[in-house]
């Protein structure tokens, strides 16, 4: 729980549960169980596999905090958890919206590997929620608000194509004030079919123990979409891993058993060793990256930073204004 975060994206941190299961290949580095909250827990995820969970904690004692702040701030919304989760009761997730429809100084940032359920949930103006709880107090609060709510943002995380084709229908079918996407750990090329719907798109590559690296070509190819379409473009960070300029000879022998210099293919991200240098003499493509840290990689794109944001006063392209 933090009221300031070094996420890139954001102002501060709220989270009112904590602990997920590892979904798809973005999973498989989470974060998570690196953080203090949970290092100091002792909680780790049960599998290294996609299946492997943490189990799921309400810390249903800080609902209110936004309420007291002060200051208007971008709130990212259970930075440890997937508000979304089969495990979370949907009681705790009208809880959250009532907060926020209350918090009306604040933009508060959902993100989900779950749109189909955050979907059901929201696409009907908001009646399954308040159907949901039994508190007076919460149901009177998103009945009395817009719906959408104008100050909330939703977003879901893509790592490769396979998930964009997944989660982005999802997401657009969802009324929001702001739709977005998440592409980190970004684990290939993603071609957005349209960016019609979609207001915002955060690019980052992997960082951490065992982190995958991101071919440079992938953030350049979100980036032009982008750009040409008119939406809000934010590279969060590279990773751990930096591009590297084409290697000469003399560079060769410098690195050649350097398993921290590899080669990342365009398509698919597999990697291959420096030492495997004569393979690839030939193929067109192949990136050369650099494991040098997270911070020395920078955020760097093209000879700048991309630190843009979406209107924050957009209009919902999906379902009516207010309630059916």
């Amino acid at each position: 729980m933090s009221t300031n975060t070094h996420i890139e994206w954001t102002d501060a941190t709220w989270n009112t549960l904590s602990g997920c299961t590892r979904i798809s290949e973005g999973c498989l580095n989470c974060y998570i169980e690196r953080t203090p909250p949970f290092r100091m827990a002792h909680r780790r995820f049960d599998s290294p596999a996609i299946g492997g969970k943490t189990g799921i904690i309400l810390h249903e004692n800080r609902l209110d905090l936004p309420l007291h702040w002060r200051n208007p701030r971008r709130v990212f919304v259970n930075s440890l958890a997937d508000l979304f989760h089969d495990d979370v009761p949907t009681e705790h997730i009208a809880k959250v919206f009532a907060t926020m429809a209350l918090a009306e100084r604040h933009t508060f940032q959902v993100l989900t590997k779950r749109p189909a359920r955050m979907r059901s949930l929201l696409a009907d103006g908001g009646f399954r929620l308040m159907e949901a709880t039994s508190d007076e107090a919460t149901a009177q609060a998103l009945y009395d608000a817009p719906w959408p709510l104008p100050n909330v943002w939703i977003g879901t995380s893509v790592e490769s194509q396979k998930w964009a084709n997944i989660r982005i229908p999802a997401l657009l079918e969802t009324p929001a004030a702001v739709r977005f996407l998440s592409c980190e750990p970004l684990l290939g090329p993603i071609k957005l079919a349209s960016t019609d719907g979609i207001d915002w798109v955060i690019v980052g590559g992997e960082s951490g123990p065992g982190a995958r690296p991101m071919h440079p070509a992938w953030a350049r190819q979100l980036r032009d979409q982008c750009q040409t379409a008119g939406t809000a473009f934010f590279l969060k960070q590279h990773g751990e891993w930096a591009e590297r300029a084409t290697l000469t000879p003399e560079d060769r022998i410098d690195v050649w058993n350097d398993k921290r210099v590899t080669y990342v293919h365009p398509a698919d991200g597999r990697t291959q060793p420096h030492g495997a240098w004569g393979m690839h003499d030939h193929l067109e493509g192949w990136a050369v990256v650099q494991r040098v840290g997270k911070h020395a990689a920078g955020r760097e794109l093209d000879g700048r930073t991309w630190d843009e944001m979406p209107r924050t006063l957009a209009t919902a392209t999906t379902g009516s204004e207010g309630r059916p």
